[in-house]
């Protein structure tokens, strides 16, 4: 279905009409502190607001059982799923349609806040100022779940349906296991094409890193610190390891070792030292350390061969760095376990949407390659379905005083709008 600018602008200002309640939702959303294990409240709420669209709702826990063995599985961070749960709305097209269907999937997560005093304003307290939502999971990425809705409850406010299913997925766990998606997949919601509306500043994705997130135990040796070298300093250690880890990351970054969507970012892989324990006097030499790493790595390398790499350089460090020399190393894997992927640009839904962007914001899209992880990697890799990353401009998620542009969550609104107008046909409400 080929959408004419006359409806481009209904669209627009129909959405424009909404934006009042669509930044209250947000507000409403970003109150709910929907830290890991803490999701339940910001669903319940995604819940009434699929009822409010007239979706069917659905809402089930993880069963950690029936994922366990399929591809992309995470090891949990923490393996209790009761009460947390995804929340799915189902619209189901009166007529027989002939468009085609649609996932519009989002995370409810959120990561931590760090130093709360650090923030202007408390991170689960929103903030509007100069056109932008301030606050935890304002950007990454409540801002696209509101979107996505929005773009719905405008076609119905012209008096419009999709002609064609539409699955509106609100997940856990994006943000370290990628497990509520799999989830999702394994419980069969099967469409032609998803969007994810992350905070990509409405560029479309065309690739995305692998990231693995493993767990480094060092055991020393204890000492008085009046003769420290009689033992073996697991902290010290721990910072060695990383340091050689770091090596592997700068080869892996080489030019001629780049993925081909990589190529002209400067520095695409990142490994990240995100979190340190160790030692219990200041006095005595710590005998015990453990560090937490994020590795990112490029789409078409395995799993075992990102492990591979790892335990050798590990190897190669304990044998040569010094500051190994008896301590006694361990890994193991939490978290991530997540494949790279790349998107055809030329794909039906990439064209699409571009086509939407265009006619919406009377601009060519940018494509980007992403240098992180993203829940379309379930989509592309195992459920045999083309998906991007499309949502608004946003800063400094993960860090402080995040923030999401309002006119941008809107204008996204409007493309997704258009897209499903165009992608799935309409009927009347």
């Amino acid at each position: 279905m080929t959408i004419e600018r006359g409806l481009a602008g209904e669209i627009r200002d129909a959405v424009k009409a909404m934006e009042t309640g669509a930044v209250d939702f947000l507000c409403d959303l970003v109150r709910e502190d929907s830290l890991l294990g803490q999701e339940q409240g910001a669903q319940d709420r995604m819940a009434d607001a699929f009822e409010h669209l007239g979706l069917d709702v659905e809402r089930f826990e993880i069963d950690l059982e029936a994922i366990r063995h399929l591809p992309g599985f995470s090891p949990p961070v923490i393996d209790n799923y009761t009460g947390r749960q995804n929340v799915v709305g189902l619209h189901r097209p009166k007529g027989g349609g002939g468009g085609r269907s649609l996932i519009l999937n989002g995370h409810i997560d959120v990561v931590p806040t760090g130093p709360a005093a650090l923030w202007t304003t408390p991170p689960f307290a929103p903030r509007l100022e100069d056109g932008k939502v301030y606050g935890r999971g304002a950007g990454d990425m409540k801002a696209g779940i509101v979107a996505y809705c929005l773009a719905f409850e405008a076609l119905g406010a012209l008096g419009y349906r999709p002609a064609a299913p539409v699955i509106m997925q609100s997940v856990i766990e994006e943000e370290c296991t990628g497990n509520g998606a799999l989830a999702c997949l394994a419980r069969g919601y099967r469409a032609d094409a998803a969007i994810i509306p992350e905070p990509f500043n409405q560029t479309l994705m065309v690739a995305q890193l692998g990231v693995m997130w493993l767990t480094i135990d060092l055991v020393g040796k204890p000492a008085h610190v009046q003769d420290t070298a009689a033992g073996i300093n697991a902290i010290e250690a721990a910072h060695a390891l990383f340091d050689s880890l770091r090596g592997l990351e700068a080869m892996w970054n080489r030019a001629s070792s780049r993925h081909a969507c990589y190529q002209d970012h400067a520095h695409p892989v990142n490994f990240n030292l995100g979190r340190v324990s160790g030692g219990e006097w200041a006095s005595s030499v710590p005998c015990a350390a453990s560090i937490d790493v994020r590795v990112g790595f490029y789409p078409g390398m395995t799993i075992p061969a990102v492990k591979r790499a790892i335990q050798a350089t590990i190897d190669t460090a304990v044998r040569e760095r010094v500051e190994l020399k008896g301590a006694r190393v361990t890994v193991s894997y939490k978290g991530f376990q997540a494949e790279g992927c790349v998107i055809d640009p030329d794909a039906p839904l990439m064209m699409g949407l571009a086509d939407a962007h265009r006619l919406v914001t009377n601009a060519p899209i940018e494509f980007q390659a992403s240098t992180a992880t993203t829940d379309a990697r379930f989509f592309v890799l195992y459920g045999d379905t083309p998906a991007t990353c499309y949502g608004p401009v946003a800063c400094n998620y993960h860090g402080l005083d995040e923030w999401v542009s309002i006119d941008s969550m809107l204008e996204v609104a409007q493309v997704l709008a258009v897209f499903m107008a165009g992608w799935c046909g309409l009927e009347k409400a």
